[in-house]
């Protein structure tokens, strides 16, 4: 059970977390661009692709009609699909945790198609291949 000093903290720190930085006023999923849309509090929309965040890339569009504000304004709750979303996080970039976020970076990464790629590839052919283990 929290003390009632300590939800005072928690308070306040909320508060002063909400003047510091923007946070959202709204949200909503726009179909015709297929793009999570949020409304901040400094006029600013900011939209993503839920392809692009952890616990939203499977959804479908009726999944993401509804999506809930939380009364701080920092976190998104997505009801249909029991998925939240940290504000200050998607801010800075990350749409999952890191080991989620790092592997969507290797997804990417191999599918380079670089001329330095290929090169490493044929002269790993010529060695016989990848190693077994």
């Amino acid at each position: 059970m929290a003390l009632p000093e300590n939800s005072e903290r928690a308070n306040e720190q909320g508060e002063s977390l909400k003047k510091a930085f923007p946070h959202a006023v709204s949200a909503r999923f726009d179909r015709a661009s297929g793009r999570v849309v949020i409304e901040l509090s400094s006029k600013l929309a900011v939209s993503f692709s839920p392809q692009d965040a952890q616990g939203l890339e499977h959804a479908r569009p009726s999944e993401l009609d509804r999506i809930e504000v939380t009364p701080s304004g920092f976190g998104l709750h997505f009801p249909k699909l029991d998925a939240d979303l940290y504000l200050p996080a998607l801010l800075e970039g990350f749409l999952g945790s890191k080991r989620w976020m790092a592997a969507r970076l290797g997804q990417v990464g191999g599918k380079s198609r670089s001329l330095d790629k290929k090169a490493a590839a044929r002269a790993n052919g010529k060695l016989g291949g990848r190693p077994r283990r």
